[in-house]
C-alpha cells in the first residue's frame, strides 16, 4: 500500500492531520495551518460556523468537505471518517481553539486511525494549557494539566482533596458560571494562601489574567461572574520536609560517611543538608 504522498492528494491511504487552532486571534495562526486548511479533502470542525468564520478572517477558501464534530456527534462521526481514510482522503480536524484532543473533541478519531494503521501527524499551534501557564508567574518546569473539574460540588471536591499536596504546578479548564465554587472550594483544599492565576478570554481581546492567592480569586470570582473561556494555573503544594532524625541515626549517617573517606566537617555537611538541618546543630550532637 502506497504511502500517502503529500496533504490534500489522494492516494492509497488517508492521513489525519491534528490542527493547532487559534485561542481567538486569527493572526496566531500558522502558515501551515493556511496550508492544511486549504488543501485537506475534509476539514473535521467542532464548530462548522465558526471555521468559516475563522477561514474567511484568514482568506482561506477551504475546498474539501466541511463536517461537524463536536462531543454530541464524535461516536457516531468517527467510524465514518476511518472510512474517508481508508478511501485515500486527508482529513483534517480542527476545534474552536488550541490543540484536538487537549480537553476538546479528538482522542477518539486520534486513537481509531492509529489502531486502523492511518498515519497521525499535526500542524502544531496554539495552546491555552502552555500560554497560561507561561503567563501566570508561576513555576513551569514541572506541571500536570486536570482539565475540567468534576462538574458537581462534591465530585470536584474529591478531586481537590486528591490533588491537595500535588507539587507540580496544576493548570485547570473551568466555565465562568462555575468558577466562583471552583475557587472557593480550592481555596478551602489548597489553603487560601496558594499563588494562583486565573486566565481569561486568551490572546482575545479582553484578554485578563488575575494573580492573587486563592482566598483573594475566589472572593473576587464571587463578586462579579467572569466572562468567557477560563484557564486557572495553581501553583504546587510546597514539599513535605523529611521527619527529622533521632541523633543516633544523625551520628550514625556521620559515621558512615566518615568511613567511606568523608573528613569529618564534609560528612557532618552532607548529612545536614540531606535533612534539611543547620550545619552547627548536626556538628553539635556529632560532639555531644
Amino acid at each position: 500500500m502506497k504511502e500517502c504522498t503529500g496533504v490534500g492528494e489522494m492516494s492509497e491511504m488517508g492521513r489525519l492531520v491534528l490542527l493547532g487552532a487559534p485561542l481567538g486571534n486569527p493572526a496566531d495562526a500558522s502558515a501551515r495551518f493556511r496550508e492544511v486548511l486549504a488543501t485537506a479533502d475534509v476539514v473535521a470542525a467542532e464548530d462548522t460556523r465558526r471555521l468559516t468564520r475563522l477561514a474567511r478572517d484568514l482568506d482561506v477558501t477551504v475546498p474539501g468537505r466541511i463536517v461537524s464534530y463536536f462531543e454530541g456527534n464524535e461516536e457516531r462521526r468517527t467510524p465514518e471518517l476511518v472510512e474517508v481514510l481508508a478511501a485515500g482522503y486527508t482529513i483534517a480536524l480542527v476545534t474552536d481553539g488550541g490543540m484536538p484532543s487537549v480537553s476538546d473533541p479528538g482522542y477518539r478519531l486520534v486513537r481509531a486511525a492509529i489502531d486502523a494503521g492511518f498515519p497521525v501527524t499535526a500542524a502544531p499551534g496554539p495552546s491555552a494549557v502552555t500560554t497560561a501557564l507561561a503567563l501566570s508567574g508561576l513555576p513551569c518546569d514541572r506541571f500536570c494539566f486536570e482539565g475540567f473539574l468534576p462538574r458537581t460540588p462534591a465530585g470536584r471536591r474529591s478531586r481537590l482533596r486528591a490533588l491537595a499536596t500535588e507539587e507540580r504546578t496544576l493548570v485547570l479548564f473551568e466555565a465562568p458560571h462555575r468558577i466562583a465554587g471552583a475557587l472557593a472550594d480550592l481555596a478551602a483544599a489548597f489553603g487560601p494562601d496558594r499563588p494562583a492565576a486565573l486566565c481569561r478570554e486568551l490572546t482575545k481581546t479582553y484578554e485578563e489574567v488575575v494573580r492573587r492567592p486563592l482566598g483573594e480569586l475566589a472572593e473576587w470570582a464571587a463578586a462579579g461572574e467572569p466572562r468567557g473561556e477560563i484557564t486557572l494555573v495553581v501553583a504546587g503544594a510546597p514539599p513535605v520536609p523529611a521527619a527529622r532524625p533521632d541523633d543516633d541515626t544523625l551520628r550514625a549517617a556521620v559515621a558512615e560517611r566518615e568511613a567511606a573517606g568523608l573528613s569529618r566537617r564534609d560528612a557532618i555537611t552532607e548529612v545536614a543538608t540531606a535533612y534539611g538541618l543547620r550545619r552547627r546543630e548536626v556538628y553539635t550532637i556529632v560532639h555531644t
